[in-house]
Parts: structure tokens; C-alpha cells; sequence
């Protein structure tokens, strides 16, 4: 629903605890027309993942395919969020505009591994054949923690009615090992038409999180969301569990509130007779991706360096997203030194816009 109105109404109701309000603005005595609002940003934020103020409901419009891409198109309250630069200022708050009219977000997957691909998204929005000008044609990359990985932003569109979204997706820029190889070169062209009702925005869920566990480390469980006639559910960009990871698995670390997951395999794809080296960095508890991320790496042996350089940001069907290189044979006793040279240029939903930037170099043995 309208979150000024939530606000407004939730004041003169007073705590009582988690609360769900939902639709019938007209029997809450709120005009539909009415501007949307922030709920509150926790005080005393951690440099942590961190649970908000509040959880807000979702909407899907459609999804679509074109070669090897599949998208979804779907919705929310418009959301402040903080974008991300490689610069010393770091991040920079996006609020709410008075004419935002929701938060449009794309999720862009690959139709054969089923992977969330962070590859570079455009958006045009048309009606009646018409470009709509909504202030956007690049979506942002983000991490929420309701939607995992997406791209998004807050959309003006000028009036309810029917419109076609128009997603270019691809070509990405990662390298490819296993089954992506020499795939998803090419641009993914994919449309979904969508209707959008303003009080399809308001009839959203909202509920708020009690002020007691603002705040904690913790974070909201994402979204399911079913598409297409087999009732499958879209991927949200969750990294390959720790247990399904293969080849040798070295003990996850953790730095900047993210977890490193490591291996070392030997796989022929990987690795041409030598060793391959795979770090996953991911968020806390629900394991999302974290890519556009720069990371290197030092390989000691009994004093003597054997590496030092970059990891290259890879998809592998197997490994999922990830950061690799192939190195000689590591050997047990190995000291591997990774670190973090600019952190996620992802922006960032409530609850994660504290952390990921700090990084402590992480330390391995093989």
C-alpha cells in the first residue's frame, strides 16, 4: 500500500508489533493519489548486513526469452537505494522523487544453467509505439534483500495504461568456462507487455519489522516468485551453495561482513595440467552474488611467491559466479592471500548499503 499513508496510520495506531496492511486505500481514508514515503532507516545502522524497518511486497508483469537470455519484469513501491562508484566518496543516496510512480526490476537469468547473469541491462518503456521517457535507458545493478541480484530503478511513467517494456540484455563480459563457453556473445532482445494500475502499486503488501530487531544482523528471506507453465521459480542470483561447490573446498572466510568461499580444482575446462583457483564472495544468509567486485591474489610456497595477480570474474556452470585464475600445481601447505581491490559496484536496498566496503585481506591454506 502507500507507505505515507502506512506511516500516517500506523502513527495515530500505535506499535503492535509486525504489522500487514494491504489495498482499500478508500477504507483507510487515504487518497490513492497521495505521495509515497520512506519507511524509517534504522539508527545506528551496523558496517554489517543488517535487518530493515520494513518488508515490502512485490509484483510480477511478465517475463520473456530470446536465445540463451530469459528476463523478468517486475515491481514494487518506489525505494530509495544507494548507488556505487569506484571513487572515494564510495556510495550515493537515490531518494524518492515526487513524480516516481514504482520500482521497476529486471532479473536476467541463462535459460540453460538457470544462472543470474550480471551482464550490462537497458530498458526502454513504449506505449501505443511510442518511446516513454522515463528518465532511464541503463537499470542499476543491485543487491536487495527481498530480490537478490537484479537491475532496477525508480520509473515515471506518465498515466495508467498499457505499456511494453523493452529489455536489452548481454553481451556479457565475464569469461566463460564449462557450459557458457562461447555463449552469450550475442545481445538478448526480449519484450513484455505490462499494465500498470496505480492501485496495483498500493494493494502491496508492507509490513514493518519490530523496532527491538531493527537493525540485528539478520536478514529478510527473499522472494519466491513462479514463472511460466512449469511453475518454476525465477532464479535470484544465490551463489552455489558451500556444499555443492566441487574440486577441493578450503575453508570459507569472511571480510567486510561478506563470506569467501575457495577451491582448487583440476578440471581440464579450468585448468591446462596446472591447478585452477576459485573464490565466491557472497552475502551473508542468503548467499547472493557479489559481482563487479576486483579481487587479487598472492600464492606462497615455503616463502617463495608462485602468484600474484588478478582473478578474473568468470561464470561456470559447476562453480557459478566467481573469481579465477589457473596457477601451477598448488600443493598442501600453500599459503593463498586474497584481497578485495575495489569492493561490489553494485548498488545497494536497505540493509545492505553498510556493508561490502571494508575489506581485510582473507588468508587461505591448501
Amino acid at each position: 500500500m502507500n507507505r505515507r499513508a502506512f506511516l500516517r496510520g500506523t502513527a495515530a495506531a500505535g506499535a503492535a508489533g509486525t504489522v500487514g496492511l494491504a489495498g482499500c486505500l478508500d477504507q483507510l481514508g487515504f487518497e490513492e493519489e497521495s505521495a509515497f514515503a520512506n519507511p524509517p532507516l534504522v539508527e545506528n545502522r551496523p558496517d554489517a548486513v543488517y535487518l530493515p524497518s520494513s518488508r515490502d511486497g512485490m509484483g510480477m508483469y511478465g517475463m520473456a526469452t530470446d536465445g540463451d537470455y530469459a528476463a523478468m519484469l517486475s515491481y514494487t513501491f518506489p525505494h530509495r537505494f544507494w548507488t556505487v562508484e569506484a571513487t572515494d566518496e564510495g556510495k550515493e543516496l537515490v531518494e524518492i522523487t515526487a513524480d516516481d510512480n514504482l520500482h521497476l526490476m529486471v532479473t536476467v537469468w541463462d535459460r540453460e544453467t538457470h544462472t543470474v547473469l550480471p551482464v550490462d541491462t537497458r530498458l526502454e518503456i513504449r506505449q501505443d509505439g511510442d518511446l516513454v521517457d522515463i528518465g532511464t535507458s541503463s537499470l542499476w545493478p543491485m543487491i536487495s534483500q527481498r530480490m537478490g541480484f537484479h537491475y532496477g530503478d525508480n520509473i515515471q511513467l506518465p498515466g495508467e495504461g498499457t505499456y511494453t517494456a523493452r529489455i536489452q540484455a548481454g553481451p556479457t563480459s565475464l569469461e566463460q568456462t564449462g557450459a557458457f563457453e562461447g555463449r552469450l556473445g550475442s545481445l538478448g532482445a526480449l519484450e513484455i507487455d505490462f499494465e500498470y494500475v496505480r492501485s496495483d502499486i498500493h494493494d502491496l503488501t508492507f509490513e514493518t519489522i519490530p523496532e527491538a530487531q531493527r537493525g540485528n544482523s539478520e536478514a529478510l528471506s527473499l522472494m519466491k516468485m513462479k514463472h511460466g507453465d512449469d511453475g518454476g521459480h525465477t532464479p535470484m542470483g544465490q551463489a552455489t551453495s558451500l556444499e555443492e561447490l566441487p574440486g577441493e573446498s578450503l575453508e570459507a572466510q569472511h571480510s567486510g561482513d561478506a563470506t569467501f568461499a575457495a577451491l582448487v580444482s583440476d578440471a581440464d575446462r579450468l585448468t591446462d595440467g596446472g591447478s585452477y583457483l576459485a573464490i565466491s564472495p557472497r552475502t551473508p544468509y542468503n548467499g547472493i552474488i557479489l559481482p563487479f567486485t576486483s579481487l587479487s591474489a598472492t600464492v606462497e610456497r615455503d616463502g617463495e611467491t608462485i602468484y600474484d595477480g588478478s582473478l578474473a570474474e568468470t561464470l561456470d556452470h559447476e562453480i557459478g559466479h566467481h573469481y579465477g585464475v589457473a596457477v601451477d600445481d598448488l600443493a598442501s601447505g600453500d599459503r593463498v592471500t586474497v584481497t578485495v581491490d575495489s569492493p561490489p559496484q553494485v548498488s545497494r536496498h536497505d540493509g545492505y548499503e553498510t556493508a561490502f566496503f571494508d575489506f581485510d585481506d582473507i588468508t587461505y591454506t591448501v
